[in-house]
């Protein structure tokens, strides 16, 4: 160690035996007038799984138990979350930060769709840019005092995840699944990842797990038999829910309508959000 060593080791060349280690933190403070109690992401290992109508289903869920709920729609390149709620309006900027859109339930919601000239206009950014963008959204957003945000999250592994881990406060994620034997590979990739950032894994959700005949009421496994019990037990998780083949639930994403969306197959997480909100009040 230098004599005339003051301690400061990262404006030093020294390569002495006391440097002190530097851990590299990338969070993002929340805009100071927002409020934000619980941040849950929901990723998959694939697109086409309807991860985000789950994402919107959950939202939705929550707001009818009278929480106050948030979307961040952290997929960019892809936002499906404005078209879901039937979302017109675009988003406006105020002296305090950038104003989220609300449904007409209440639930407020951020989207680069909600801030293009118009909604077909691809975002052609590299990784960096998005990343960039993702991280505004949480700083330069006034979220008026949210008890669960809800972040949709592009499938895979990539910049965007990596960057929502690491930047913001993550209290959980839920996995979004579909029954064929090749997703349940790359779910396990989605699953190691958050392992590997220590983020909490609320447990797994199958969708178009099966199809349910209106005529003869029985259940047919269109896409095979299912893979997601598999999945939880190598990875010890909890089996949260599964969301049947249901055209009505289409077709009240094609028609903004998701709000809507009549059936019970996400109460058990619900349950479980509840929980959670119960354990930080005692």
């Amino acid at each position: 160690m230098s004599e005339k060593c003051n301690k400061s080791c990262s404006n030093c060349s020294e390569n002495c035996a006391e440097r002190e280690t530097q851990k590299t933190d990338f969070s993002e403070e929340l805009n100071k007038m927002s409020s934000v109690k619980k941040v849950i992401g929901i990723v998959s290992g694939k697109g086409g799984v309807g991860k985000s109508m789950v994402t919107s289903m959950l939202a939705v869920t929550m707001n009818r138990l009278g929480y106050r709920t948030a979307i961040l729609d952290a997929d960019v390149t892809g936002p499906s979350i404005p078209k879901a709620f039937g979302l017109k309006g675009k988003a406006a900027g105020s002296e305090f930060g950038l104003l989220p859109v609300k449904t007409k339930t209440g639930i407020e919601v951020m989207s680069i769709n909600l801030l293009l000239e118009k909604d077909t206009d691809p975002v052609v950014w590299r990784g960096p840019m998005i990343a960039g963008l993702i991280k505004q959204f949480w700083t330069d957003v006034v979220w008026c005092d949210v008890d669960f945000m809800f972040i949709d999250m592009p499938p895979g592994t990539g910049d965007v995840p990596l960057t929502v881990f690491q930047s913001i406060a993550v209290d959980g994620i839920i996995v979004v699944t579909s029954p064929q034997e090749l997703v349940s590979m790359i779910v396990s990739k989605a699953v190691k990842m958050a392992e590997m950032m220590n983020i909490p894994i609320i447990g797994l959700v199958e969708n178009m797990s099966y199809f349910k005949c209106p005529d003869n009421g029985k259940e047919y496994k269109i896409f095979g038999d299912s893979h997601i019990e598999e999945i939880a037990e190598k990875h010890n998780l909890k089996v949260l829910g599964r969301i049947p083949i249901d055209p009505k639930l289409s077709a009240a994403c094609d028609k903004g309508m998701i709000e809507l969306f009549d059936g019970n197959w996400l109460d058990p997480v619900a349950k479980m959000f509840e929980e959670m909100v119960e354990e930080q009040n005692d």
